[in-house]
């Protein structure tokens, strides 16, 4: 092999040499970023509002008894009358009180029965029932129904299949805000788990929004609502 040859091979060789070692330089470093953009952090952010209810469901459940049919169904009309007469005194629109239809129980076409005789051979069970955004007005009414009971109208109480509810019904008025509080809050964890642990916080690897649930604040207090959301966001983290 002549010199040229070997020169032309030397200089090959190491270009080869340097070429290969600065491919490894860029692949460790590209390896230790790499690395550093594994490193995260997952923190939640809660957002929570009290809020008063804006929509009131009132079932007044009353009683009746009889045995006279017809008599019976009169009786029942009549305090219908007395109780919706009584809501449109208190402020509540005609229009935002309905009524189901009276259920009639025939206790001596019963099958099970204890073999006395009934006072009452028919028993009646009617609904009023309202539906309004009139909240603090229902309330009141509620607290004056005893001026019916006095009339003689028989309502019933403790009544688990016809409970009173009370709505929220601005939830998309108020969740730009609080997905934004839950979010700024998030961030503030991060940073404060950032600082702690010597790093700097980096940009949003992945994040997801919780379900905002609204429930009544307590048990005496059903009209007024908690609404909370929590968001999970997940950092980059890098020295």
């Amino acid at each position: 092999m002549n010199q040229t040859n070997k020169a032309n091979a030397v200089i090959l060789g190491l270009s080869i040499f340097l070429g290969l070692t600065s491919l490894g330089y860029l692949l460790g470093r590209a390896a230790v970023h790499f690395k550093e953009y594994e490193r995260s952090v997952a923190v939640k952010g809660l957002s929570e509002r009290e809020m008063p209810a804006d929509i009131v469901i009132w079932p007044i459940v009353f009683t009746e008894a009889g045995n006279d049919l017809g008599a019976l169904y009169k009786s029942i009309e009549t305090a219908k009358k007395s109780i919706e007469g009584f809501l449109v005194s208190k402020g509540i629109e005609p229009a935002e009180i309905s009524h189901s239809l009276p259920s009639i129980t025939d206790k001596s076409a019963q099958q099970f029965s204890s073999g006395q005789k009934d006072e009452f051979r028919y028993t009646a069970v009617q609904t009023v029932t309202v539906y309004s955004s009139k909240v603090a007005k229902v309330r009141q009414a509620m607290n004056d129904l005893a001026e019916l009971g006095k009339q003689g109208i028989a309502f019933k109480g403790g009544d688990y299949d016809n409970p009173t509810e009370y709505l929220f019904t601005g939830l998309n008025q108020i969740k730009p805000e609080m997905i934004q509080e839950a979010t700024t809050k998030a961030r503030e964890v991060a940073l404060k788990f950032a600082e702690d642990s010597n790093s700097k916080l980096g940009k949003i690897k992945q994040a997801s929004q919780g379900q905002f649930t609204i429930d009544p604040r307590d048990k005496n207090n059903p009209h007024i609502k908690k609404i909370r959301v929590v968001s999970t966001v997940e950092y980059y983290l890098s020295d």
